[in-house]
């Protein structure tokens, strides 16, 4: 049933990618040149994307559990800090040179996957650098866990 649902609401979000027009890094380029020939529309497509969202964090917040797990798996909101920041920027300077984002790319796999080809292996290469490099992977919220230790069960160096 999981695997039916992944794939039903994979194909779901790649085909309203590829609709969108997301998934074109010229559209997404366009959008992104505030000082050239802007194109909107990506705007209109972020925007209504928030409809079917709110829907969807109203439906949450009435249900005990979803329908196919045994309980919700969100992480817990966190300040803004340096890594949250740096992230941010690489992540809008990738977007905005290759004119994907993660999404986007992977749907443009099956689009046009000699053009995305290149990004999903620089992306596959820099997720496997940050596993790589020190406390990369030491966030007990990348590690599966809800919510940090308490200060009780953190060690102490």
């Amino acid at each position: 049933m999981k695997i039916a649902l992944a794939l039903i609401s994979g194909a779901l979000f790649g085909a309203g990618l590829a609709l969108s027009g997301m998934a074109d890094p010229m559209r997404v380029r366009a959008f992104l040149d505030l000082l050239g020939p802007w194109d909107p529309t990506l705007a209109f497509v972020m925007g209504g994307a928030m409809i079917p969202m709110a829907i969807a964090w109203a439906v949450r917040k009435r249900l005990e559990r979803p329908f196919a797990g045994a309980a919700f798996n969100l992480p817990e909101t966190r300040g803004l800090d340096w890594k949250l920041a740096s992230g941010a920027v690489l992540f809008g300077i990738g977007w905005g040179l290759g004119g994907l984002c993660p999404g986007p790319a992977i749907a443009s796999l099956a689009l046009r996957p000699i053009h995305a080809a290149p990004f999903v292996l620089a992306m596959l290469a820099g997720m496997a650098l940050h596993r790589l490099l020190p406390g990369g992977m030491a966030s007990p919220i990348r590690n599966g866990a809800s919510h940090p230790p308490p200060a009780s069960e953190t060690p102490r160096g």
